[in-house]
C-alpha cells in the first residue's frame, strides 16, 4: 500500500471514529452509555443445534421466547447478524412490533456495536433461522470501525499485534484457538487417567536450571537479589518426586532469552511430567498413547495434513538411534566415518560445521545431525540414545556410557518433545554441573548453573525415573496447520511500533 493511501486510510478511520463518538455522546445524554442489566438466555449455537430440524411452521406455532448477545456483524437493514461466543444468528428488525424509540436507537447502531435483543425463534422461508426482535437495546458501543467483511485483518503483523479485532473478523483464528484449548484438556484428561498429579512449581527462580538456554534476568526488591525467569520446571518436579509424589505433571510457561523465529518465540507453554519405576521407553509409549488419542479426540482423525505434508498418527512412531540416524539420512557415510572425533571433524568440514575446539565427538555428531537429518523428519519419529556430552541431565547408557537413555521426538521436520531416563546418581549429576559451570566461564551463556540445593535433593535419594517436555505451542502448530507459532499464540511477543 502507497503513503498516499495508507494516509487516506487513516483519515477515513478518523472520520468513522468521530461518527461513533458522537453517537456515545448522544447516549450519555440520554442516560446509562454502557448498561449491564440484561441477562441473556441462549447463545446462537445452541439455538441452531435445538431447532436444526423445527420446521417453519412449528417454529410459528411454539413461538419460543428467548434473550441473545453478541456483537453485529452485518446488518441489511431489516435483518441483522449477530455474533457471539459460539458463532452467529440473523435477527429481525420488526417493525410492527419494536417500540419507536428503539427502533430509532437501531437506524444508529453500527457493526462491531455489541447489543442485546428479546424475541421469539423463527425460520425464513431460505430456512434460516432468525430471531423475531420484540426489544432491543444497546450495550457497548464499538468507537473504532471493523475491518471489510470479507477481508478481515488482511496484514499478518496486525493480526498479531491486534488479535482482539482477529478473533473478531475470522472464524478461521477463533477455531486455532479453540482446538488449543481442547489439546491442553486433552493432555489433562490423558495423564489424571494414568494417575499422574498436576502440580505447579516456581516461575521466579534464584538458579536458572532444568534445560540449556540464557534466561531473563530481573530483581527481587524484597530479597534485594537477582533472579531469573524459569527456562524449565525440570529440577523442581524431580525434587517432587524425591519428596515421595511419583507421578508429577506440570503445564507451564518458559522464558527463554533466545531469538525469535517460526518455530521459537521467548515466552512458550511446555508440558513436562514424570514418572518414578520408569525409563526412556515408557515416556515413548505415553507420548504415542497420548498423542493418538489427541488426534482422535480433537480432530476425530489420526491422519492430518501439515503445511502439505501427510502426517500419520495411527501407524507406530519410528524409533532410530542419533547414529543410525545419521547414517540412515547420509548414505554416503559409514560408521567409521562418524565414531571417532578426527573423522567426525572431517564430516563436519565438508558440511560446513565450525567444530570448536572444546567440542567432543558427541557434540560434533549432533551438529550432523542437526544439519542432515532434523528436517527430513517428516513422519513421528523418536530419535534416541543422545551423547552424555550433549545431555547434562541424562542417565548413561549401562552397556555405552557414551550416550544416554534420552529421546526427542520430532514430526514434520521439528522437535516436538524431549525425554530421557533421570540422572539420579549425585555425584554424576554434581561432575556433569561442573561441566557446564566450565563451559560457562568459558563464553557459553546457555550452560547451566551449579545447583547445590538440587544435588542435596538427589542425596536423599531419587528413584529410577523418566521424564520429558513436550511443546504445546508446536504441537497445537501441528494440529491446527499453522506455519508460523504467532499464529497459535494469542499474543505473541513484537518489537513495539513507532
Amino acid at each position: 500500500m502507497s503513503d498516499e493511501a495508507s494516509v487516506t486510510n487513516v483519515q477515513e478511520e478518523n472520520r468513522l471514529v468521530a461518527q461513533r463518538r458522537e453517537k456515545l455522546s448522544a447516549i450519555r445524554s440520554e442516560g446509562v452509555a454502557f448498561p449491564n442489566k440484561f441477562r441473556r438466555n441462549a447463545l446462537a449455537g445452541d439455538l441452531r443445534d435445538t431447532y436444526k430440524d423445527a420446521s417453519k411452521e412449528s417454529l410459528l406455532e411454539a413461538g419460543h421466547q428467548v434473550s441473545v448477545a453478541g456483537r453485529i456483524m452485518l446488518n441489511r437493514g431489516a435483518f441483522m447478524e449477530l455474533q457471539d461466543m459460539s458463532g452467529r444468528i440473523q435477527l429481525y428488525v420488526n417493525r410492527k412490533v419494536l417500540p419507536k424509540e428503539q427502533l430509532k436507537a437501531i437506524k444508529t447502531w453500527d457493526l462491531g456495536d455489541i447489543v442485546g435483543v428479546k424475541g421469539t425463534v423463527h425460520r425464513s422461508g431460505k430456512g434460516d433461522l432468525y430471531v423475531d426482535m420484540t426489544s432491543a437495546r444497546l450495550l457497548t458501543k464499538s468507537l473504532r470501525p471493523l475491518p471489510e467483511k470479507h477481508k478481515g485483518l488482511t496484514d499478518t503483523e496486525m493480526r498479531y499485534r491486534q488479535r482482539y479485532v482477529d478473533l473478531i473478523t475470522s472464524e478461521q483464528s477463533r477455531e486455532v484457538f479453540l482446538t488449543r484449548s481442547k489439546i491442553v484438556d486433552g493432555i489433562r484428561a490423558y495423564f489424571r487417567k494414568q494417575d499422574f498429579m498436576e502440580v505447579e512449581t516456581p516461575m521466579l527462580q534464584v538458579i536458572p536450571g532444568g534445560a540449556t538456554a540464557r534466561p531473563f534476568v530481573t530483581h527481587h526488591n524484597a530479597l534485594a537479589i537477582d533472579m531469573y525467569l524459569r527456562i524449565a520446571p525440570e529440577l523442581y518436579l524431580k525434587r517432587v518426586v524425591v519428596g515421595g509424589f511419583e507421578r508429577v505433571f506440570e503445564i507451564n510457561r518458559n522464558f527463554r532469552n533466545e531469538g525469535l523465529s517460526t518455530r521459537h518465540n521467548p515466552e512458550f507453554t511446555m508440558l513436562e511430567f514424570y514418572q518414578a519405576y520408569a525409563d526412556y521407553n515408557d515416556m515413548m509409549d505415553h507420548t504415542e498413547a497420548m498423542l493418538k488419542a489427541l488426534a482422535d479426540d480433537v480432530m476425530g482423525k489420526t491422519t492430518f495434513e501439515y503445511q502439505g505434508q501427510t502426517i500419520n498418527f495411527g501407524k507406530p512412531f519410528a524409533r532410530m538411534s542419533v547414529f543410525e540416524s545419521i547414517l540412515r539420512f547420509n548414505p554416503d557415510l559409514d560408521a567409521a566415518d562418524i565414531d571417532n572425533r578426527e573423522s567426525a571433524c572431517q564430516v563436519a568440514e565438508t558440511l560446513d560445521i565450525e567444530v570448536k575446539g572444546t567440542w567432543g565427538l558427541g557434540k560434533i555428531q549432533i551438529e550432523i545431525f542437526e544439519k542432515t537429518v532434523e528436517r527430513r523428519l517428516l513422519n513421528p519419529t523418536f530419535i534416541t540414545d543422545y551423547p552424555t556430552e550433549v545431555s547434562p541431565l541424562s542417565r548413561r547408557n549401562d552397556e555405552n556410557p557414551f550416550v544416554t537413555e534420552r529421546f526427542e521426538f520430532f514430526v514434520a521436520g521439528r522437535e516436538i518433545a524431549n525425554g530421557f531416563s533421570e540422572l539420579n546418581d549425585p555425584e554424576d549429576q554434581a561432575e556433569r554441573f561442573r561441566q557446564q559451570v566450565a563451559e560457562k566461564d568459558a563464553g557459553d551463556d546457555e550452560a547451566m548453573h551449579f545447583d547445590a540445593d538440587y544435588i542435596n535433593a538427589l542425596e536423599y535419594g531419587l528413584p529410577p525415573t523418566a521424564g520429558e517436555g513436550i511443546g504445546i505451542d508446536r504441537l497445537v502448530m501441528l494440529f491446527t496447520d499453522a506455519p508460523s507459532i504467532r499464529d497459535v499464540l494469542l499474543f505473541p511477543h513484537m518489537r513495539p511500533q513507532a
